[in-house]
């Protein structure tokens, strides 16, 4: 088990809440606050999060993300509309939002989203980044492959990255 992305907290600790949902991919765990949603991550894969004691089990927090990961499952949506509270370094960030520019259906190589965050040779640092993304599917780190066109490394597994580009591919 992993242990769950490290949330800063404000004077007033934040309230969290967990959910896990099945999907056509394996179970989900989300985990978010009234800030938005900290995580999305597969829970039959090999890298499942831990969950912590002090986390309320609850799945309305969860009701837009459910929601539209059930659109985006039955190919109705193509675009997240979720807030998300992601925590990392600033290049992580900055490669995730760089992420979330990956039109549905497409794939872009490490080194093309090396380019675009300003580090043409970082497409190692990017690969870090892009398996640190703590909000899989939403983030769409699936979409991302290696430069000679091959599937590369998926926290999910590659049987899940597979899963997802064929999803989208096939109705886009």
């Amino acid at each position: 088990m992993r242990k769950p992305p490290v949330t800063q907290k404000s004077s007033k600790e934040l309230e969290i809440s967990y959910w896990i949902s099945p999907s056509p991919v394996g179970r989900l765990l989300l985990v978010g606050s009234p800030d938005g949603l900290h995580a999305l991550q597969f829970q039959d894969g090999a890298h499942p999060l831990d969950i912590l004691p002090t986390w309320t089990k609850s799945r309305e927090p969860f009701h837009a993300a459910l929601e539209q990961l059930k659109e985006y499952f039955d190919g109705s949506r193509t675009q997240f509309q979720i807030a998300l509270k992601l925590q990392g370094t600033s290049f992580q960030r900055h490669v995730w939002k760089a992420l979330q520019g990956i039109p549905y259906g497409r794939t872009v190589s490490y080194g093309e989203i090396a380019r675009q965050v300003g580090s043409p040779k970082g497409s190692r640092a990017v690969g870090a980044a892009n398996g640190q993304n703590p909000v899989s599917i939403i983030v769409p780190c699936h979409r991302v492959i290696g430069s000679s066109g091959k599937l590369v490394g998926y926290g999910g597994g590659l049987p899940i990255k597979t899963a997802l580009l064929a999803l989208e591919q096939s109705r886009h």
